[in-house]
């Protein structure tokens, strides 16, 4: 449903969006994951056409953009990084004039959030509380019955019963609506409960996408004896080797696979402990190993 090819843009002098690949598969929801200011905000308005890359190919539903933004973005719903609702318009109003621009747009269904978010009609946006303001755009954004939603943060800053409501409600319209979903944020563990595909972004680059399921049981830390002191041909990559004193190290491991207890004995390794991780521990391992390997080693990684 999404896709970017090479695409370079650059922003200022200090950060850019660099030869960046990146593939959402049609009926994903695709966590979008990276700490602030890793350029996932200006990856998704490259992808909504508002940006226009310097190098490179992004196609939304098979429309390349920014020069088939408009037909493309009839069949986007959006949840942007901040609100785009006039704080004069009452709630009410803010449907009826969302609802001019979109022929898709579900009366029943956007009845039905309105009530189920527990949303006052009559009252001016403007003057709604933040986590209102949040359920008022997810109505907007699936209301009009979109077969992709961009979603920018959408529960950041938000209590936590709040996040719980607008992620049902997302879950409940993937599962009925067959959409595609691509949902930026650095609140990973929320992500794993709904998403089923994982992009890692830092830095304007990808460091990893891939099934949800791949990438929290690929990424291991493992604990070793005697192991020799440069790294031999491994079955899996090894991101970082920390040592732990008596001749004992941890290893961070990708690719991981349990059939690859094996590989130890024959290398003369002995592996004491494999140590899962959970989505949160993952990521924050791998944006660590990532930062501090040298380019080349950076790029095996991505490349794995």
């Amino acid at each position: 449903m999404i896709s970017l090819r090479s695409v370079h843009y650059r922003a200022g002098k200090h950060f850019s969006v660099d030869q960046l690949d990146m593939t959402v598969p049609a009926g994903a929801i695709y966590a979008f994951i990276g700490p602030n200011g890793a350029g996932k905000t200006t990856t998704m308005r490259l992808i909504l056409g508002l940006l226009r890359a310097k190098r490179g190919t992004i196609e939304v539903l098979g429309h390349p953009m920014p020069r088939a933004a408009r037909v493309a973005l009839a069949r986007i719903g959006v949840v942007p990084e901040r609100p785009h609702v006039y704080p004069s318009f009452t709630v009410e109003e803010a449907m009826r004039y969302h609802a001019a621009f979109h022929r898709g747009w579900d009366a029943a269904f956007a009845a039905k959030l309105l009530a189920q978010f527990e949303l006052p009609a009559r009252q001016p946006v403007g003057s709604l509380s933040k986590g209102q303001t949040g359920k008022l755009m997810v109505l907007l954004a699936l209301a009009q019955s979109p077969e992709v939603l961009v979603l920018d943060e959408p529960t950041d800053g938000l209590d936590p019963v709040v996040r719980h409501e607008v992620l049902e409600a997302l879950s409940e319209f993937v599962a009925t609506r067959r959409a595609t979903v691509l949902v930026s944020s650095h609140l990973v563990h929320e992500q794993e409960r709904i998403c089923d595909w994982v992009g890692v972004m830092d830095h304007g680059r990808l460091l990893a996408e891939l099934p949800m399921t791949e990438f929290r049981n690929g990424i291991k830390r493992v604990r070793v004896t005697d192991a020799a002191p440069s790294g031999a041909a491994t079955p899996f990559l090894t991101l970082t080797r920390r040592p732990l004193g008596g001749g004992a190290e941890e290893w961070l491991v990708r690719n991981w696979e349990p059939s690859m207890h094996s590989w130890f004995a024959s290398a003369g390794v002995s592996l004491h402990e494999v140590i899962d991780l959970d989505l949160e521990q993952a990521f924050i391992s791998l944006l660590k190993a990532a930062r501090s390997a040298s380019p080349a080693a950076r790029a095996a990684q991505e490349a794995a």
